[in-house]
């Protein structure tokens, strides 16, 4: 763009450069848009040039990222300018604002549809260019006559046609039905006998489309796809045309003709032949953009295995030069040749190449070295390619691991040469990547455990071993904790294997665990009882302590499995029949690999097809009705005994483990999944009624005991105008528990309730609300407002006014953390019900754990960050006093279910605990930060802390996150009486109070 001579332009953009942060850029912008809006009110005095100078503001403060959408007509507008400085503008600007469902493009149709048939070369240009940028469908059904009249025009400059036969292309792409290109072969063979290449190459685009959809109509066409020896790039003839050619002939049979085919290869065989990495870069890209086309041509024509060998053999090549481009499309291509039967062995050859790649610096090489491995593996070396991918897990990217867990699991699934190495490379998996791991993968193995007697005493010992760790993750307690419940009694002659011992150290666990979890602990331990019979008073009194604590659980489902276990265990004996071994599962596909198939079949083009339609929708909103109390279904309690995740909810009550999808889907004629999320999300705690199958809970984090003690005085205490409504269970022990996991209740009372399902990536997260009618009659009146502390930038869509009764509404919630802070959000929601006006505020669970990422750094990585951070402000220390007395492994846990991750053998003294997190935030980015806790084995209950990281806000506000965490600090007490400190969700043993005596320490730590 030419905008020297508009200097109030060039000001703007320098202002814009020169501000200090982005507040004070905002406020240069929003006086300049004030500005521009004024000018435009008063359009009939503005001239040409000025309204042409503020639509150039405008465009570029849309390229900064704000909303410029009340100039959107003034652009429009200066499309039908007479000179060409004008309607360059409104060209250029309209195709960079507008998209093609717009209303205004409408007011513009007339204009270009003149421009495009008129004589004005240049005007013409620019009609086609904005055309082929929007691609609508209006756009399609009223020009593409007159686009297609362009391109075989002989009175037109090639520039015009060229141009005119890439707006058809976009046009044909976007909306194939509208374009009407009957009859089109004979056109297509005249404008492939052109001779200007320009012309040529945009019309061999459209033939790639055209034959894309359609090839029987343009066989003709085949004989005329030749490349012209006039026009050479570095030595060769036309290389992108060559490219369109050969992609083109990839779309028509196989040639059978002999003569045919032999000139073809022998075409292919100098391709092959010819292309070498030379250093040149250009010359490297046109070779191999021919090349790789050429090879995709010879596995289309299904060529002889000696040329099949030369293909790959020369890729083998490509995957070991320096230059990452080529070694990427190295290795795609030779992923592709997969797809030919009879060249696995072949492609065996470059194993060691191949899994060299997955160390790559570049993310991409490593992803496409991970799916050629996943795809040449089979039972010759699929040991020793998961043994690689085990091995690879420990040190890949976050970005990688769930993509590279799935397909590990798939490989020992599918490959396995015994079982007990299947479940070996199982839990080894969720050892080392348990965050990555989906419920899938440890269902899986729970079913083979299951239907293989010989493997259940192997599987419970290698559980046992795991539990050992000083800390695991919580997937591995599940299926520990199942396995061991399950078959325990199979080890009762193994040492440290008794009822008693399993139970101990099953129960170590319980502190560190989500309620999801506890459920399945309850399980497994009135199995422990169940097997130890007779039963041992002290075991059972341990045991039925628990039942007793957790018959008070504001969770529902916990409460009635304590309830019932309790009273299932003095059954004595008759427990053995009550609580007998799971069935054998019925033998069915895999769950992993059909979800890897339909991740396989999922193409590009599917998927923006669905984002689309997604955002074609109007609202954001969605509101669900309860159907089932209007055609008078009766409610029915369906709550199975271990509710996981990907359970449907309409598994019904069972005295065994309810496990796996499919065979509760069997006991049961349960209808078609509903859209009610929140009957499915929030279990037991959902809209009265029947239960509604739906989406099942998800990403559940990691328990996080003695969640960050924010101030109280957040919460406002529920205000009633007419009458007094009181919530149902404690809101501060609801939100404590929403920092726990990432989906609950978040408020509830006789009239409404409120759920919440979250989803956090890095420093972005998004939150859905489920406001929720318990009635028969509608809430009126309703209102929710977002209170984001300054940290936080935070956007809730459009809430209706009315809750239709026994429905409820899903408002997504989409929250961006800008920097280091624990304050905390607050939802201000009110609602009408009859006479009552009910109005809480609700603290929303956007605390800083939630924008933690685990991250485990080796010796090498960690002394040289901390060794670089020396002192205030970027590290800090103080000496803690007043911490809750805990053992060094219960510490351990509590930092790592804060996504602190704790790292073993960084510090000699074992007395210390080494951490480190990755912190995510619009100004810091990912931000490593790293902590050093040195404790007094004499007096536990003082310690010093040090924290470090590149940012002085973050390293104060996690320290003092930290020390809210390991200091027991009472919620501050509201008006008009003091409420006691809120209890743990999980914690058995209350925390104990801080001591007011320091005690002695360490001559180290002082």
């Amino acid at each position: 763009m030419a905008l020297s001579g508009m200097r109030g332009l060039s000001v703007f953009i320098s202002d814009i450069r020169n501000c200090p942060n982005k507040e004070q850029e905002r406020l240069r912008v929003d006086k300049e848009l004030g500005n521009i809006r004024t000018r435009f009110k008063n359009e009939k005095g503005l001239s040409p040039y000025e309204k042409k100078k503020y639509v150039w503001k405008m465009l570029y403060i849309y390229m900064l990222g704000y909303d410029v959408d009340f100039g959107h007509m003034e652009a429009v507008s200066l499309i039908s300018a007479p000179k060409y400085p004008e309607k360059q503008v409104g060209y250029i600007v309209t195709s960079c604002l507008l998209n093609e469902n717009h209303d205004f493009l409408r007011l513009a149709i007339n204009t270009v549809r003149n421009d495009i048939i008129g004589r004005n070369e240049t005007f013409q240009c620019l009609a086609l260019t904005m055309v082929g940028n929007i691609g609508g469908r209006e756009f399609a059904e009223s020009l593409a006559p007159d686009v297609q009249k362009l391109i075989i025009s002989s009175s037109c400059r090639p520039l015009v046609r060229k141009k005119a036969a890439l707006c058809l292309l976009r046009l044909y792409r976007k909306n194939p039905d509208v374009v009407n290109v009957d009859g089109w072969a004979d056109r297509m063979a005249q404008l492939l006998d052109e001779r200007d290449l320009g012309v040529l190459t945009s019309s061999m685009s459209l033939l790639v489309a055209l034959v894309s959809n359609n090839h029987e109509a343009y066989w003709s066409c085949l004989p005329k796809c030749d490349v012209p020896q006039e026009y050479t790039y570095y030595g060769i003839p036309s290389p992108w045309l060559q490219v369109k050619t050969m992609r083109a002939l990839q779309y028509f049979p196989t040639v059978e003709d002999p003569n045919t085919r032999r000139s073809l290869f022998e075409v292919l065989q100098r391709i092959l032949m010819g292309t070498d990495v030379v250093k040149n870069v250009n010359k490297n890209n046109a070779s191999h953009a021919v090349l790789f086309e050429a090879l995709a041509l010879v596995m289309h024509l299904d060529a002889e295995k000696e040329m099949m060998s030369q293909c790959i053999a020369l890729l083998g090549k490509f995957i070991a030069v320096r230059e990452p481009n080529i070694r990427y499309l190295g290795l795609e291509n030779m992923t592709r040749m997969l797809m030919v039967t009879d060249v696995h062995d072949i492609i065996k050859r470059h194993q060691a190449q191949i899994i060299t790649s997955l160390k790559d610096p570049d993310i991409s090489i490593r992803r496409r070295a991970l799916d050629l491995l996943y795809g040449m593996c089979d039972v010759s070396n699929a040991k020793d390619i998961v043994e690689e991918l085990l091995q690879y897990l420990s040190t890949a990217d976050f970005a990688m691991r769930e993509e590279l867990s799935l397909k590990a699991a798939i490989l020992a699934e599918k490959f396995a040469p015994d079982l007990s190495w299947y479940v070996d490379v199982i839990l080894q998996l969720i050892d080392k990547a348990g965050d990555f791991v989906s419920d899938d993968i440890w269902f899986r193995v729970v079913q083979f455990v299951t239907n293989n007697e010989d493997l259940q005493p192997y599987a419970a010992a290698k559980a046992r071993e795991y539990l050992d760790k000083p800390a695991i993750h919580e997937t591995m307690v599940k299926v520990s904790a199942y396995l061991l419940g399950e078959y325990s009694h199979l080890l009762a002659r193994r040492p440290g294997c008794s009822p008693k011992e399993i139970f101990s150290i099953i129960h170590e666990k319980l502190p560190t665990v989500s309620m999801s979890t506890v459920a399945i602990l309850l399980s497994t331990y009135a199995k422990i009882l169940m097997h130890t019979q007779p039963a041992d008073p002290e075991l059972q009194n341990q045991i039925w302590a628990i039942f007793n604590k957790y018959e008070s659980c504001i969770e529902v489902e916990i409460q009635q499995r304590a309830v019932e276990y309790f009273a299932l265990s003095r059954k004595g004996a008759a427990l053995m029949d009550i609580l007998a071994e799971m069935p054998k599962f019925p033998e069915r596909q895999s769950s992993l690999i059909k979800k890897a198939e339909d991740v396989e079949v999922d193409t590009a083009e599917q998927s923006a097809i669905k984002l689309r339609a997604q955002q074609q929708q109007t609202s954001t909103a969605l509101v669900v009705a309860d159907q089932s109390s209007a055609n008078g279904t009766s409610p029915v309690n369906q709550l199975g005994l271990v509710k996981v995740p990907s359970m449907s909810s309409s598994v019904i009550y069972s005295s065994k483990w309810d496990f796996d999808q499919s065979r509760s889907s069997t006991s049961t004629s349960s209808p078609s999944p509903s859209p009610d999320l929140l009957g499915d999300l929030l279990g037991p705690l959902a809209i009265e009624g029947p239960p509604v199958a739906g989406e099942s809970e998800q990403n559940v984090v990691s328990g996080l005991e003695g969640v960050a003690a924010v101030d109280a005085a957040a919460i406002v205490p529920v205000t009633v105008q007419t009458n007094a409504v009181e919530p149902i269970g404690n809101i501060a022990e609801r939100f404590h528990a929403l920092c726990l996991k990432d989906s609950g209740v978040l408020y509830e009372d006789p009239y409404v309730q409120i759920g919440i399902k979250a989803e956090w990536r890095g420093h972005h997260g998004r939150l859905v609300l489920f406001l929720g009618n318990k009635n028969t009659s509608p809430l009126f009146s309703v209102q929710a407002l977002i209170l984001p502390p300054s940290h936080l930038k935070m956007e809730l869509s459009l809430v209706p006014e009315t809750i239709p009764p026994r429905a409820q509404v899903q408002c997504p919630l989409e929250v961006m953390n800008l920097r280091p802070s624990r304050d905390v959000a607050v939802l201000d929601f009110s609602y009408k019900f009859n006479t009552n006006m009910v109005n809480v505020k609700l603290r929303l669970p956007a605390v800083l754990n939630k924008f933690l990422q685990p991250i485990t750094v080796s010796a090498e990585e960690f002394f040289p960050q901390w060794r670089s951070l020396s002192g205030p402000p970027l590290k800090l220390q103080e000496v803690v006093r007043g911490v809750r007395p805990m053992p060094l492994l219960e510490m351990a846990n509590l930092f790592n279910s804060c996504h602190l991750i704790v790292c073993p053998g960084l510090d000699p003294n074992p007395n210390n605990l080494v951490a480190s997190t990755t912190f995510y935030s619009e100004s810091t980015r990912a931000m490593l930060c790293l902590t050093r806790i040195e404790t007094d084995p004499a007096d536990r209950t003082q310690l010093r802390m040090t924290v470090a990281s590149g940012d002085p806000t973050l390293t104060f506000e996690l320290k003092e996150f930290i020390k809210e965490q390991l200091v027991s600090i009472p919620i501050a007490p509201r008006p008009p009486a003091p409420v006691p400190p809120t209890p743990s969700v999980a914690q058995p043993v209350p925390p104990a109070a801080p001591s007011n005596d320091p005690g002695a320490m360490l001559a180290g730590l002082l």
